[in-house]
């Protein structure tokens, strides 16, 4: 099977007027793809996405078609023979790489072309993206991460390691999955947009279909955040666990201060404390608002930041991003990273198909890598999904395991004629 073509979609939902996704940094957030298809003379395509919330969608789409020629044109199993030599490829374009490297619109670029490869592959594999990956040998897995940059915490040979000791469990950890599902918390009571009486009432209904784990947003004043906290509190109970999500919106001593505020709200974690890049800062803020944890990582551009943040202990929740890192070979480096340091991942996934990807991203850590669900769930919002064609399905607040052959990124057709922003492009 060749790739014979790529098309770029600039896809934009108008979720600002209903406030859906609204924090204290992102008021008016329009929930997009850059949404790219591999086109090939087989019977597959390839579909790939990156996330934006809506201005600069158009920067990304050209960025991909920028990459385009590391695909178009090769055999997919030229691509997928050495997936980590084609990741590197598209990831350090010589004259690209120097926007970046390996951070902004060209590895967000970078990643929805990669997820693309790895849905083709998956597809014509006829597994999902999930079992694809699981189903390979500790020796397969190793090959598509680049070390380079990372051998300081991790080794190829210690990644080796680790996945041997986990490969005789396997099977048991995925028949658990099928069985119970994966954890997941729900974001979608807690929109900073939202009066206190909608949270209220949204806590009761979630709470009524079986979720029990919840975050909310906080950062527009002291005052407003412990209201919405007893509120919250007070419809979901003692037992139930509660985040708090920031958006990067403080400085770290006020981070600091601000998060002891809802200390009597026993908060799990303090999402996104300040800013993203800030590895000194987050681990002044763990140390400064313990027993609440800190927990980043959706706007951490690569896998080198997430190392820093381990190494340094700044965080007690690695929140891995389906397509802020460079798609899944970057995704699997950062599991490998937070299994060596022994920190959990619980992948972001408050946009439009990012629930969609990050499924395929817990089954994997949990199957695969760090054979753990201790203190582990995965963000769920519940919007957008009917746009797919294979949508992530929660029950009893628990992601059940997907068996559609890719990387569930498949649009419904319509889609395409809602939400794309007009000036959609194509490149052949």
């Amino acid at each position: 099977m060749r790739v014979t073509g790529l098309r770029t979609h600039d896809l934009r939902a108008p979720t600002s007027r209903t406030l859906a996704g609204s924090d204290a940094v992102h008021s008016d957030p329009n929930y997009s793809a850059a949404y790219v298809v591999l086109e090939t003379d087989g019977e597959h395509t390839g579909e790939g996405m990156t996330f934006t919330i809506g201005r600069g969608n158009d920067l990304c789409c050209a960025a991909i078609e920028a990459l385009a020629h590391h695909v178009v044109g090769r055999e997919l199993d030229e691509l997928v023979g050495d997936i980590g030599a084609t990741w590197r490829a598209i990831a350090n374009d010589s004259q690209l790489r120097w926007l970046g490297p390996e951070k902004g619109t060209i590895h967000l670029a970078t990643a929805a072309l990669v997820n693309a490869v790895w849905d083709l592959w998956a597809k014509s594999a006829s597994k999902p993206l999930w079992q694809l990956v699981t189903d390979m040998t500790p020796e397969e897995y190793v090959r598509c991460v680049d070390f380079r940059y990372l051998t300081d915490a991790i080794t190829p040979d210690e990644a080796l390691d680790l996945l041997r000791a986990n490969e005789p469990t396997r099977a048991a950890r995925l028949a658990e999955l099928r069985r119970d599902g994966y954890p997941a918390y729900i974001t979608s009571a807690g929109w900073l947009g939202y009066p206190n009486e909608q949270v209220r009432q949204l806590c009761r209904e979630m709470l009524g279909e079986g979720w029990r784990a919840f975050k909310t947003k906080v950062g527009v004043s002291v005052e407003s955040d412990i209201r919405r906290c007893e509120v919250m509190r007070e419809e979901l109970g003692d037992d139930v666990l509660l985040m708090a999500d920031a958006n990067q919106v403080w400085d770290v001593q006020q981070a600091i201060e601000w998060t002891r505020s809802l200390q009597p709200f026993d908060l799990r974690w303090i999402e996104e404390p300040t800013s993203p890049d800030d590895v000194l800062g987050h681990a002044a803020i763990r140390r400064g608002i313990a027993p609440i944890g800190v927990a980043t990582g959706e706007h951490c551009a690569n896998r080198v930041l997430f190392k820093q943040l381990l190494q340094a202990e700044a965080i007690d929740y690695c929140q891995i991003d389906a397509c802020r890192l460079g798609g899944v070979n970057e995704v699997l480096a950062v599991l490998l990273l937070a299994a060596k340091f022994d920190v959990p991942v619980c992948p972001h996934a408050g946009g439009i198909g990012l629930c969609e990807y990050v499924q395929h991203l817990s089954i994997i850590d949990y199957v695969a890598v760090s054979a753990s669900l201790a203190d582990r769930t995965t963000e769920y919002a519940s919007h957008l999904h009917e746009l797919f064609v294979h949508p992530a399905v929660v029950r009893d607040g628990r992601y059940l395991v997907p068996d559609a052959p890719g990387y569930s990124m498949a649009l419904v057709p319509d889609t395409f004629e809602r939400f794309t922003w007009p000036g959609g492009s194509a490149w052949r």
